[in-house]
């Protein structure tokens, strides 16, 4: 796995209180939210998040009997745990999005939101997404749109170097990304994701506003303006559904792990490890209070 493209690490970080927490955002995760009930189907067996973080979004899943948590940082994990309390639906999973822990054709719904920017191999990502996702799979995407009016207008002016026209993603800060919408939906289709319904979030992304505007307003008024995303997407933030092919493979029932070096299922032994039973692998995965650990092998 050393050979896999960086990975932007959140362990230890205050995310959740630097970010969120009183911060002013409550127009964003209400508006993203929107966004995410008209596209995600309401209910279903499996569903995983790609990078959720302290579960931010986890209240929304109230409609899936198995929900994976999965993100890089241990710590975040830790804190949706003690957020979401006991719910044995919710199965917290660290590892790299890159070698994802689990067979083929696992997942009925796939969704990330605010974590593809920190993508630097985007085609090797929507490969992994494309393994462990079910034939005709749902794939709720949200990414930092490139094409933004701020963009633009900031390169008419002259002010940023990069074009926001040119569809190569950007990277604006160390593993922080840009997309355009286009490339995208080419990296996707290239992945066998079909694109479909696209919305427009956080068109009032804008501090003055965020103040003066009351937030359910704000977030009304970009519930409507969403629905111009399949003609129009100038928008800092952009959603995009997308549905696997219907060709593959679905998972063996009572399969769920696989071992994130060589994809081959895991057996648990004991209650504590994940074993890969491949001879020419053999790794073993750590559990601990309920965190499944695919970061690193770990000795018996």
């Amino acid at each position: 796995m050393s050979d896999t493209p960086p990975v932007c690490d959140y362990e230890g970080s205050d995310y959740r209180t630097r970010f969120w927490q009183n911060q002013n955002r409550d127009y964003e995760d209400q508006a993203e939210r929107v966004a995410l009930r008209r596209l995600m189907p309401p209910a279903g067996d499996t569903l995983i998040e790609i990078g959720a973080g302290y579960g931010r979004l986890a209240d929304e899943y109230a409609g899936y009997q198995r929900v994976v948590l999965f993100d890089y940082s241990r710590s975040l994990l830790r804190e949706a745990q003690e957020h979401l309390g006991d719910d044995p639906r919710f199965i917290y999973v660290a590892g790299n999005w890159y070698n994802m822990p689990f067979v083929d054709g696992l997942f009925e719904t796939m969704v990330q939101i605010r974590t593809i920017h920190h993508a630097a191999d985007v085609p090797a990502l929507f490969a992994q997404l494309s393994r462990i996702a079910r034939p005709g799979g749902t794939y709720i995407l949200e990414f930092a749109n490139k094409k933004n009016l701020k963009a633009i207008a900031r390169y008419w002016a002259r002010r940023q170097k990069w074009s926001p026209f040119q569809p190569e993603p950007v990277e604006f800060v160390e593993l922080n990304f840009d997309f355009h919408p286009q490339w995208i939906r080419e990296q996707l289709q290239a992945a066998d994701f079909a694109p479909g319904q696209t919305l427009t979030v956080s068109h009032y992304r804008f501090g003055p506003l965020k103040k003066a505007v009351p937030t359910n307003l704000l977030v009304s008024l970009d519930s409507m303006a969403q629905l111009t995303g399949n003609w129009w997407q100038l928008s800092p933030s952009v959603f995009v559904q997308s549905q696997h092919s219907s060709e593959g493979v679905t998972a063996v029932p009572h399969t769920f792990f696989a071992c994130p070096t060589c994809f081959t299922p895991l057996d648990p032994v004991p209650d504590d490890l994940l074993h890969c039973p491949n001879s020419a692998c053999g790794l073993n995965w750590q559990i601990k209070d309920g965190l499944y650990d695919f970061k690193e092998p770990v000795t018996e």
